[in-house]
């Protein structure tokens, strides 16, 4: 089974690891690089060990762009939505045995000295008969 693992953040979150200090500090170069290093390793175990299907970063919410349908036109809002706080950031998507080892795949995404941190993980539908 197919699973993907959701990652979160904000526009802050981008802002600080490009070293722009908002309401959380900024990000140094060598913390940017270790998070970057540590993404890369999950990755690189789960390649070698068969499971990884895709991995994507995504750009930061101010690029970001809602498209909507009112009274039958097009509406397109810029990012970042004020109302939402997080959004998605990036996701894997992983093939393995079992929800419970995409649970364990997903912990080495969180980091844990930032107890508030999470990730989702959603079993990918291959056909319409698995949405429900």
């Amino acid at each position: 089974m197919k699973y993907m693992i959701m990652l979160y953040g904000s526009q802050r979150d981008y802002d600080a690891m490009a070293g722009r200090a908002t309401d959380r500090p900024a990000m140094t170069a060598e913390e940017v690089a270790a998070m970057h290093a540590h993404m890369g390793k999950v990755h690189q175990e789960l390649a070698d060990a068969g499971e990884l299907v895709d991995a994507r970063g995504l750009t930061a919410p101010v690029h970001a762009r809602r498209v909507q349908v009112r009274d039958g036109a097009p509406l397109v809002t810029d990012g970042p939505y004020p109302e939402t706080q997080e959004v998605l950031a990036g996701y894997t998507v992983v093939e393995c045995a079992s929800f419970d080892r995409a649970a364990e795949i997903a912990t080495g995404f969180v980091n844990p000295d930032n107890p508030g941190e999470y990730v989702d993980i959603r079993p990918v539908a291959e056909h319409t008969d698995e949405l429900f």
